[in-house]
């Protein structure tokens, strides 16, 4: 049962590193399935190309082929809508953060006023810094 709501729990949370990442650079499906499995979601290829094909429908991701040895390999970048929708997302789960860790916030920053400041300011730079792709290595 843990598993289970576990996973139900994160699920919403790929499709947002998914635009993170292609935010960034263009991706391909092989590494952003490395990419996740750092964060330990652990999915296939038959999970992740459907999830990439809808959030392609859905006008948030554009993809192309590109050459890659001797055959192709299908490319995904971040749409102008993709990039609209991501910077909800963040505000959303920023204003989650300031939920679940308001009382951690507190502690570090001294009083609730000073942490509210913090965050509302939204540049503080040891949660909003942009985070560091790694590459795939050959």
């Amino acid at each position: 049962m843990r598993l289970r709501l576990d996973q139900e729990l994160f699920a919403g949370l790929i499709p947002l590193h998914i635009l993170h990442h292609a935010g960034e650079k263009p991706i391909y499906g092989l590494w952003i399935i490395e990419e996740l499995a750092r964060h330990g979601y652990h999915l296939s290829a038959g999970t992740l190309y459907p999830m990439l094909h809808r959030l392609e429908k859905r006008g948030l991701l554009r993809s192309k082929k590109e050459p890659a040895g001797q055959s192709a390999r299908r490319v995904y970048a971040i749409t102008p809508n993709g990039r609209r929708t991501l910077v909800e997302a963040k505000e959303k789960v920023k204003e989650l953060f300031r939920e679940l860790f308001e009382s951690e916030l507190h502690r570090v920053f001294g009083s609730a006023k000073h942490a509210k400041r913090a965050m509302a300011n939204g540049r503080n730079k040891n949660i909003d810094q942009p985070s560091k792709t790694r590459k795939r290595p050959r």
